[in-house]
């Protein structure tokens, strides 16, 4: 609803200002709505370093699809809950699978770990990192490795999430 409703507000705006004055100014101040990309491979300014951030929602989805870095890379990697509803409702995470890991059977596995942060005891050897559940307004920054060239899976542990919230980690 809230996104018809910023659809409604930039036509109106766009339609209020093009009304009088030049048509430079009336382009200028028209707000457009942009969509998120698929995909991120961002890398700061240091060789070796790569700097990812991805959102979460109470929509149940990540706003990214891919996640690329380097191999050998030192992945900085911040997840950040844009929700609203209680973590105990809507809680996020993220969590990345070494290959030939089964994504469902470890979320499976995973959503009956509450008291474990929704990660599968006697199974880390499975996971190549991960964040904390997180709730409304929340973020978390994790520092870790980049594995080498490959694609791997990455997802919601919460119960229920991982249908919608997975994606691929690709290291090229």
């Amino acid at each position: 609803m809230k996104k018809y409703t910023l659809i409604f507000a930039s036509a109106a705006v766009g339609f209020l200002a093009s009304c009088g004055g030049n048509s430079e100014t009336a382009q200028e101040s028209t707000p457009t709505e942009t969509t998120a990309p698929e995909s991120t491979e961002t890398t700061s300014g240091e060789e070796g370093i790569a700097e990812l951030t991805i959102e979460s929602n109470d929509d149940m989805k990540y706003n990214l699809k891919t996640l690329e870095v380097k191999a050998g890379d030192q992945v900085i990697l911040t997840l950040i809950n844009k929700g609203t509803m209680p973590k105990e409702a809507m809680g996020h995470n993220l969590t990345i699978l070494k290959q030939g890991i089964d994504l469902e059977e470890y979320a499976m596995a995973a959503s009956k770990a509450k008291d474990n942060g929704y990660q599968v005891k006697g199974r880390e050897g499975d996971v190549i990192a991960h964040t904390k559940i997180l709730g409304p307004g929340e973020s978390e920054t994790i520092t870790f490795n980049a594995p080498e060239v490959g694609t791997y899976k990455f997802l919601c542990t919460f119960p229920a999430h991982y249908g919608l919230m997975q994606g691929d980690f690709i290291v090229k």
